[in-house]
């Protein structure tokens, strides 16, 4: 049988650290170091700041846009053609209220965490808050509790911690005297005194968190287009302000005669009308509406939306990072089996019954307590002898009167080298955690008779018991899911590599080869990239290669989505294109994240990325009918500009209209059901439908006011009655792009048609409406003219949409492809 094994000397403490760990400081130590700021106070990281969220909302070159058109409007007292403003101030106020919640939401959650911690001070036990700890203070850790601040060993009795939220690794860490311990760590078994050596912000947690609490933007393909065409118009805004504010001048009768008696200002007002026309204001409110409605949705079902557009990137991803410990599994492990070695293919009443009272003693380290569903203690049947486990000695130990002793531990700790060590190798090599279970005639006791962590002199193996982690029952459902989309899937984990690949393997992953060791390579650069992409399971990651992994994939053009719970996922967190935190993460690491999974439940993924892309579909629909506005807006400015007519719209008639062929049924469409899946490049698609439309809708406008000037029997008609004329003109245009743009057209699309007729009607017909609008019915002469040039114009509308289906059916990606000739595109 093996000897014992020697025990560990116990390193000598200074004569300082000595005084200090059964002193602590003392009251005046810690008013001279609360004085000089030496304090444990932390940050407020645990989510965006409300000037972070306003600035986001507030200040983009789309609002300085239409608030520099609303300023004019309000200077010249025009209050009623101010209705354009409503749409950028709904997009402002819904954005930020939605955001604003999430914020409060991950404060309340990261409140909870806030522990008091247990000092030595004055030679006295005492509790206080984590930020009024100081530096040098002696901190008392047990089991459960978390240490709030870098700091060192002083005395250890069995000290183990799990520092898996700092470095991934999910085995407990033995700590004697002089071992350093980092804040966020966990006390898993043992106690000891530490003394305090780093607080605030100069803690390893918050340094490592230091480079995650930087903020950017999430890349949003649905705002950055919006953003890119409000650019390219606010670019050429000088030119295009200047050619429609001269032409309105002109068409008054030049600058001097409409300074002279006033008419500037009825021309600046309809130029405003005109550039404010060119700004696709509703296109950012339905897609703002779209994120909000989706964050009130999945907030629901426990999923918290950190920044709106996050559940469109989802949809965009096609790779997927995850770490293990806490996101595949659950952080625990499960009882598998016993492997009998001495001879039987049982084990006997004696060995049960001691596995039994090993897993059901409160004191158990997690892998022993897994044996607690497994084996139940018989009553009235207690040992006389209890040693407890150390994570230094690797073993636990029992004694029972009739029975003798009976020890728990690790392979190398209670196996010689033979076949028995040989089969615990192999399966540790699958990824299970082996113990052994040894016979032995009497614990070793002091002179008080008490046991000590010490071997017998001999023992003899029993059986291996293995254990697995706890995979999480919704990953392998999820995992297949994603697999199905065509989602590439990759683990990053700090843990051993069989380890990983086995709780890989146990999810349902198809590996062809074992887990690549990280520890082998390079902390950045191509070799690592390449790894990523060419593997999918990685054990023994550091944090910095994680970050790296995950950066080096997109600069392969890889959407890259990052799962995690420890602050040793949080740079990868941040960087990737999609974070997302387990609802049982560190503050931290929530704080950087743009989704969270308040319960924690895997399978919740799956259905936001179904929202992600009924959202971006949907929006891809829309996007055809404010782009065509956006784009015939310009068009038409610029024409009725050169040409030195009057733009044919005062603010508020413009605003309905649009309101009535876009704004209205935008908001409509981009609520109803879409599953397609994500193709890039939409704004491509959306504009090779929207400029020949909008030329289509600026000739037929240009059209009306031409027969109007040059045509029209009895000379140029009332100013009101062309006005009609050309709202007339415009809907019945623009409702047909919105029919074309809607197919297939369903019971809930052909209903949103026909309201919005019906809605067209209505404007014309009901006198408050009139006044309001300042319409007047044209003669039947201009009428006719009205309706025949919209008749003509959605003929063209429909042949250049079947002209666009031909275009993508032979000049987009496969996947999109399918949806063109299913109709559904």
């Amino acid at each position: 049988m093996p000897a014992a094994r020697p025990q560990d000397a116990t390193l000598e403490l200074s004569r300082d650290d000595a005084q200090l760990a059964r002193t602590g400081l003392t009251s005046d130590e810690v008013a001279s170091r609360t004085a000089r700021g030496l304090t444990n106070h932390q940050p407020n990281t645990t989510s965006r700041s409300v000037w972070a969220i306003v600035r986001t909302h507030l200040f983009t070159l789309f609002n300085l846009t239409l608030g520099a058109c609303a300023a004019v409007i309000i200077v010249l007292g025009r209050w009623l053609d101010l209705l354009f403003s409503l749409a950028a101030l709904a997009n402002i106020v819904i954005g930020f209220v939605q955001e604003f919640s999430a914020k409060r939401q991950l404060d309340k959650i990261a409140l909870l965490r806030q522990d008091p911690a247990r000092l030595l001070r004055d030679g006295e036990i005492v509790q206080v808050k984590l930020e009024e700890i100081v530096l040098d203070d002696v901190l008392l850790l047990s089991r459960g509790d978390q240490v709030p601040a870098d700091a060192v060993v002083l005395t250890a009795d069995g000290l183990d911690l799990d520092e898996s939220l700092l470095t991934g690794e999910n085995d407990p860490v033995v700590k004697q005297p002089g071992d350093k311990v980092f804040s966020a760590a966990s006390v898993v078994g043992g106690s000891g005194r530490v003394r305090v050596t780093a607080v605030g912000e100069r803690s390893h947690a918050s340094r490592l968190a230091k480079e995650a609490r930087q903020f950017a933007p999430i890349n949003s393909e649905l705002r950055a287009a919006t953003e890119r065409v409000v650019t390219w118009i606010s670019i050429g805004l000088i030119p295009i302000i200047a050619i429609v504010l001269n032409g309105q001048m002109q068409a008054v009768g030049g600058w001097h005669h409409a300074f002279e008696t006033g008419e500037w200002r009825d021309a600046l007002v309809v130029a405003v009308s005109s550039v404010a026309s060119m700004v696709p204001q509703g296109l950012a409110l339905m897609t703002t509406i779209s994120f909000a409605v989706a964050a009130v949705k999945l907030a629901r079902a426990e999923v918290l939306i950190q920044e709106q557009p996050a559940v469109e990137v989802l949809a965009r991803v096609d790779t997927v990072c995850f770490d293990k410990t806490g996101t595949l599994t659950e952080g625990g492990v499960t009882f598998d089996q016993v492997h009998p070695l001495a001879g039987g293919n049982e084990l006997t009443e004696s060995a049960r019954e001691a596995l039994a009272h090993f897993g059901h003693d409160p004191h158990a380290n997690p892998t022993a307590a897994a044996l607690a569903p497994a084996f139940e203690t018989t009553a009235g049947v207690e040992p006389s002898g209890r040693l407890a486990f150390s994570s230094a000695n690797r073993f636990s130990g029992l004694e029972f009167a009739s029975s003798g002793a009976w020890l728990l531990g690790a392979p190398e700790v209670l196996l010689d080298q033979g076949p028995a060590l040989d089969r615990a190798l192999e399966l540790a090599s699958q990824g299970m955690r082996t113990m052994v279970l040894a016979s032995a005639d009497a614990l070793i006791r002091d002179d008080d008779e008490r046991p000590v962590q010490k071997l017998p002199d001999r023992w003899e193996a029993v059986a291996l018991l293995t254990f697995r982690e706890q995979v999480r029952s919704d990953a392998a459902e999820t995992l297949a899911y994603f697999t199905e989309q065509g989602i590439d899937l990759k683990v990053f984990s700090g843990d051993n590599p069989a380890t990983v690949a086995a709780a890989a393997r146990l999810a349902g992953m198809d590996l062809q080869n074992d887990a690549v060791d990280a520890s082998a390579l390079p902390e950045d650069g191509d070799e690592l990239t390449e790894a990523a992409l060419n593997h999918h399971v990685f054990g023994r990651v550091s944090p910095h290669q994680k970050k790296n992994m995950v950066t080096g994939l997109q600069e392969r053009g890889r959407v890259v989505a990052m799962t995690g719970d420890g602050i040793n996922d949080a740079l990868a967190l941040k960087h990737a294109d999609l974070g997302i935190a387990m609802g049982n993460a560190a503050p931290a690491t929530k704080a950087v994240s743009r989704l969270v999974l308040l319960d924690g439940k895997f399978s919740r993924l799956p259905s936001v990325l179904a929202e992600g892309r009924k959202i971006i579909a949907n929006i891809e629909r829309v996007t055809n009918l404010f782009l065509t506005k956006t784009t015939f807006a310009i068009m038409m400015g610029l024409a009725l500009g050169l040409l030195a007519w009057t733009f044919p719209f005062l603010p508020r008639q413009y605003s309905t209209a649009d309101l009535l062929m876009i704004g209205g049924p935008s908001f409509v469409l981009t609520m109803l059901p879409n599953n397609r899946r994500y193709v890039g490049g939409f704004l491509r698609r959306s504009l090779h439908f929207a400029v020949p439309s909008a030329v289509v809708v600026t000739l037929c406008v240009v059209g009306i006011n031409y027969y109007a000037k040059f045509l029209a029997p009895d000379g140029m008609p009332p100013t009101r009655d062309v006005q009609t004329a050309n709202f007339i003109v415009l809907v019945l245009v623009g409702l047909w792009i919105l029919c074309v743009g809607s197919r297939p057209l369903s019971a809930a699309r052909w209903t949103l048609l026909l309201g919005m007729y019906m809605a067209l009607v209505l404007v014309l017909l009901i006198p408050i409406s009139l006044t309001y609008h300042q319409f007047t019915l044209p003669g039947p002469q201009l009428l006719a003219a009205a309706l025949i040039i919209a008749a003509v114009g959605s003929v063209l509308i429909e042949i250049n949409f079947w002209v666009h289906r031909r275009w993508m059916r032979h000049h987009q990606p496969v996947a999109f492809r399918a949806g063109v000739a299913s109709g559904e595109v």
